[in-house]
């Protein structure tokens, strides 16, 4: 059975970091970051059509110790709804740190030059989705 692309989100109180696999759901890649307002799901819906989306993963922010706090609250609640506006399978993978990591990449690869909260949101949502290919062997069906 072939796999369709693969959506990621790094669902944020103001922004949602987007990345897209490749088409064979070997690599994920930033695509951009949208407002997380009235609109978000009614756009990410026509990303998921333009690109050929068959499922999404959106990243659970756990706290350190393992527990969901109000953030994770939130992202369910977020991947709930577009659950339910997409049809499409919406699958929640912890996302620890992948801030942190996404920052990191960025300063390493632009230096010093000016913060772009998008771009450390596209990265971290770029993080969350190939730690779900990697764990779940999507894309290594010969």
């Amino acid at each position: 059975m072939k796999e369709s692309r693969l959506i990621g989100l790094d669902v944020g109180e103001r922004r949602i970091g987007v990345a897209l696999s490749d088409p064979l759901g070997h690599t994920a890649q930033p695509y951009i970051t949208i407002e997380n307002d009235e609109g978000a799901i009614p756009r990410i819906g026509e990303l998921v059509s333009e690109s050929g989306v068959g499922r999404v993963v959106v990243g659970l922010p756990l706290l350190l110790d393992g527990r969901e706090g109000a953030q994770a609250a939130r992202a369910r609640e977020f991947a709930s709804r577009l659950g339910e506006h997409l049809s499409l399978p919406v699958e929640m993978i912890d996302e620890r740190l992948t801030t942190r990591q996404a920052t990191s990449v960025i300063s390493r690869s632009e230096g010093a030059g000016r913060k772009d909260r998008g771009a450390t949101d596209r990265v971290a949502a770029a993080l969350i989705l190939q730690s779900y290919l990697d764990g779940h062997g999507v894309g290594t069906d010969a």
